[in-house]
């Protein structure tokens, strides 16, 4: 695992040196972290996981293009230690990322809806989480894509809430807030595993839909913004609350 973290970490600064310029447009402040944290709060049972930036977190969301193919997707995300089957994926090589997004072009919660409207299938700009395993991808500027794998292949395993696309993605449906310079989501400790001593980063990324390409990442990290720890290294330990 640390072999593997300065592998990534290397990858990922040396890619954003490359890549957030082609992304200007989305490398405001709203994506500057400043602070980090996880924190335990043992009497409800629950983590609750936080980014603060310097603009207003959650403000500033992708520009829609109007297809699938090349959709744009901005992220807060937190790499973490755990294990894939602490979130309910089989065992595999990668770094489980519990990752807040916002994408105009498609809803990929399809069991949850957001914004309240009765409609199930329209409300992927709305900040959502999900579980994601990254792995390193040298084919994209952000070194970084989620994993994927053939749909034919029976030792795969997901959670029962995944959204149906051939890559390590779950959408558990966590009520993720913004307000002022903060991003938060809680997740209740039975849903992963009731873990609460792992360490944490924490990142902001641009990332890509690809449909037409079979040479590129189904979902790749083109551009990485900001990183808590500045080289990624997931120093933060959880915090606990009585």
């Amino acid at each position: 695992m640390k072999l593997k973290l300065i592998v990534l970490t290397t990858t990922i600064l040396l890619g954003s040196i490359v890549s957030c310029a082609q992304q200007s447009d989305y490398e405001t402040d709203d994506f500057k972290i400043n602070g980090v944290s996880v924190t335990h709060e043992a009497n409800l049972g629950i983590t609750v996981w936080k980014i603060n930036v310097n603009g207003t977190a959650g403000k500033t969301i992708p520009t829609k293009v109007g297809q699938l193919d090349g959709a744009p997707v901005l992220g807060y995300v937190f790499p973490t230690n755990l294990q894939p089957t602490d979130v309910g994926f089989n065992q595999t090589e990668g770094i489980v990322a519990l990752a807040l997004t916002s994408h105009p072009d498609f809803d990929d919660t399809p069991l949850w809806d957001e914004n309240n409207d009765q409609i199930f299938d329209n409300d992927g700009v709305i900040w959502h989480p999900h579980w994601v395993i990254l792995h390193e991808d040298k084919r994209v500027a952000g070194g970084l894509s989620v994993k994927q794998f053939k749909k034919a292949d029976s030792t795969v395993v997901l959670p029962p809430t995944n959204p149906g696309m051939p890559m390590y993605m779950d959408s558990p449906g966590f009520p993720v807030t913004t307000k002022g310079n903060t991003i938060k989501v809680v997740v209740p400790d039975y849903r992963m595993n009731h873990k609460i001593d792992f360490k944490y980063d924490g990142v902001t990324a641009f990332m890509k839909v690809n449909t037409s390409d079979d040479n590129l990442p189904l979902l790749g990290v083109y551009g990485v913004f900001s990183v808590a720890s500045g080289n990624l290294s997931l120093p933060y330990q959880v915090k606990k609350n009585p």
